[in-house]
């Protein structure tokens, strides 16, 4: 139990002294960054997928 308690005491010193927080501008560009990533490869995805479509309808149109 000791080891628990232990444990957790130091967690807590390491989060409120060691850990860097961003500062709610930073927080704000990173939440921006990843939105424009996730619909950029949500793009990618969707023509790779309707490339892919096509391709298999004018090979399914062959046979």
């Amino acid at each position: 139990m000791n080891k628990i308690s232990t444990y957790l005491k130091e967690s807590y010193r390491e989060l409120i002294e060691k850990v860097t927080w961003p500062t709610w501008l930073q927080l704000q560009q990173s939440t921006v960054i990843v939105l424009v990533a996730t619909l950029l490869v949500t793009g990618v995805v969707w023509v790779m997928d309707l490339v892919a479509q096509q391709a298999l309808k004018f090979i399914y149109s062959l046979i």
